[in-house]
């Protein structure tokens, strides 16, 4: 089973994972990673915020914040997995930023 890492702020992937459950026919393994703490406007080092490292076959960005989405683009790349963050312009890493 491919194994989906949804990246998510106060529950913006919400409606995304309730999809991904209701029409994927049970061929997906979805685990979130939850970030619902106030954040400041500029966050220079995300290390606190997102982890060393990721176990998942692709990541969704439904993430609000733009440093955080950058890095997590980055580190997606070192980690060789695609990380889809529709909607955004993403210039670090190699998110595939298709429009909504």
């Amino acid at each position: 089973m491919q194994k989906i890492l949804i990246f998510q702020q106060n529950g913006s992937g919400k409606s995304k994972v309730e999809g991904i459950n209701l029409f994927g026919e049970k061929k997906f393994i979805i685990k979130t990673y939850d970030i619902d703490e106030p954040l400041p406007a500029l966050i220079d080092d995300t290390s606190p915020y997102l982890p060393e490292t990721i176990d998942a076959d692709i990541v969704l960005d439904f993430l609000k914040h733009r440093d955080l989405s950058d890095d997590l683009s980055v580190l997606c790349e070192k980690l060789n997995i695609p990380v889809i963050a529709s909607g955004k312009k993403i210039i670090t890493g190699e998110a595939i930023c298709p429009p909504t």
